[in-house]
């Protein structure tokens, strides 16, 4: 029985086994017929023969009786040819009887023969199915061991990971991801100077993910051998993944918010790497301003504010409410692109940076909107980014060195006699109380005592209770845009490539400052903690 090779598939060669036993049962099968059709006619023949000779007999009783009577009177010699004939009429007769015995037996032989091949050949094919069933057992036990693997791989990934991020929040560092935008039609776009071979190779793409967490860069210079550089940062998007996958990973530093932590989330890279898309999502032709109906397509912002609102809602009603400032940064002068006329109608100015006593930056004179809901929240945000393009004084809007920074200011109010706070607290939280009456927003404070939907106001209750206020900050920032960087954020910047050559060394400079941005230790982060409401209100 023929083997099968190694390295090809048996059930192939057990296949075309039993098609070459099939064409020989065939052969055989035809050679029967042919045997059997020569077995008729040879039958055939003898009957003739024997109805010949039979006929041959009465004619020769018939010569003996004429013999008889004429045997006195003469004797022929046609009577001695015609014995002579009858002789080897007989000896052809029993030839012929044993070659048609003979033929008998062959075909008898052959038939047995061929009977055994098609055994033998049923009997490996069934051998063959039980080994493919062997096979088939061995690799689904194989197939459960890798996914076993995988899983296990996953898991000690994710307790990797989140040992990572740990050691991330005790030094301080900065998390960088880094997206890598598709290729685009203008990848390929040059200069009427530019020979096609070059422009062809502008449309090469030379940025790759390796993993979710490397980025493999091909250098190549005319007449020097192709090098790869790898880079390393804590997530890694390829071209398909979608916006839905980049959030997934942004969501959990959001929780932080309600936790005490500012949180800030910069996009870098150069212009057309996708930087505003990852932020924002789709815009209109001609408008910054960006679609909110295609929500599969809703970059960060738009998708960190609901998701701030949704974490809000599980809170109780009161205790939370946010404002939103949208500013535009263009040479280190700051623009307010909700700051309002006296008819109320936004306008856009530009806004004083000042020095606090402690030393850091601030804007006093910037624009803070309250807002219940994310659907206000994105109405403030396009309505900037209409304002940025249309406002005369900001013509810059498309500059590469003009940054965008929404900030959503979280201020969580609690109430009681007992904070636990430390002197420094105290004194602050009386400030506040003084203040409270300039700093809550209007919509609160007109709020009535009775609605279901809020808690009574902090005014009506300074007689009795103490109140303190703390504020933590979300900062989305788009197009750089590093000035909104203090020391006590969780900081979060994405980096965006392109993927064509045409953009190496731009892709470089955005790939080094990453590396270098995750090796900054700022030390932990800063926790604002929040006071413990006194027991049996």
């Amino acid at each position: 029985m023929m083997r099968p090779h190694r390295g090809l598939d048996p059930g192939s060669v057990w296949a075309q086994r039993l098609r070459q036993l099939e064409q020989r049962l065939r052969t055989k099968e035809e050679r029967i017929v042919v045997l059997e059709t020569e077995n008729a006619l040879l039958h055939l023949k003898l009957a003739e023969y024997q109805g010949l000779a039979g006929r041959s007999t009465n004619e020769v009783l018939q010569l003996y009786a004429a013999h008889g009577q004429q045997m006195k009177l003469q004797r022929s010699s046609a009577v001695t040819q015609l014995h002579g004939a009858i002789k080897r009429l007989k000896q052809d007769l029993k030839s012929l009887r044993s070659f048609a015995l003979e033929l008998s037996k062959d075909f008898q032989r052959q038939s047995k023969t061929c009977l055994y091949q098609v055994l033998a050949a049923v009997q490996g094919i069934q051998l063959q199915n039980e080994a493919m069933q062997m096979f088939q057992i061995k690799a689904f036990d194989l197939e459960q061991c890798l996914q076993e693997v995988t899983e296990r791989y996953e898991k000690e990934k994710q307790k990797r990971k989140a040992l990572h991020n740990n050691l991330i929040e005790l030094r301080g560092n900065i998390r960088v991801h880094c997206r890598i935008r598709p290729l685009l039609p203008f990848d390929d776009s040059a200069g009427h100077s530019v020979s096609q071979d070059r422009r062809r190779n502008f449309s090469e793409k030379v940025a790759y993910a390796a993993d979710d967490e490397t980025v493999l860069v091909k250098c190549s210079r005319p007449g020097h051998a192709s090098v790869n550089k790898t880079f390393q940062f804590e997530r890694v998007y390829n071209d398909l993944e979608s916006q839905d996958a980049v959030f997934a990973d942004v969501a959990p530093l959001l929780t932080s918010l309600l936790d005490g932590y500012n949180v800030c989330i910069m996009a870098y890279g150069q212009t057309g790497s996708g930087k505003t898309y990852t932020m924002l999502g789709p815009q209109f032709d001609g408008n910054l301003a960006f679609s909110i109906e295609e929500e599969s397509e809703l970059g960060i912002i738009p998708r960190a504010t609901q998701e701030v609102f949704r974490l809000i809602s599980e809170k109780p009603p009161g205790s939370y409410w946010v404002e939103v400032s949208v500013v535009e940064v263009y040479n280190n002068e700051i623009f307010d692109l909700l700051a309002k006329d006296s008819y109320g109608k936004v306008f856009g100015i530009k806004r004083d940076v000042v020095t606090t006593r402690e030393g850091k930056s601030d804007v006093p004179l910037l624009t803070h909107e309250t807002v219940e809901n994310a659907s206000e929240f994105l109405h403030l945000v396009n309505k900037g980014l209409q304002l940025r393009v249309t406002h005369p004084t900001l013509v810059h809007a498309h500059s590469s060195r003009s940054h965008l920074v929404v900030t959503l200011t979280i201020t969580t109010v609690v109430f009681g006699d007992n904070f636990g706070t430390s002197w420094e607290d105290e004194q602050t939280s009386q400030r506040l109380n003084k203040e409270a009456s300039c700093t809550f927003p209007q919509k609160m404070r007109d709020s009535k005592s009775t609605s279901s939907s809020r808690a009574s106001s902090p005014v009506q209750l300074e007689a009795t209770e103490k109140m303190k206020q703390v504020k933590t900050r979300l900062q989305l920032v788009d197009l750089a845009g590093s000035e909104c960087v203090g020391g006590d954020a969780k900081l979060l910047v994405m980096l965006c490539i392109s993927p064509g050559q045409k953009y190496l060394t731009e892709s470089l400079q955005s790939l080094g400052f990453g590396t270098r941005a995750r090796q900054v230790q700022r030390g932990q982060v800063k926790k604002k903690t929040f006071p413990v409401p006194s027991k049996g209100k």
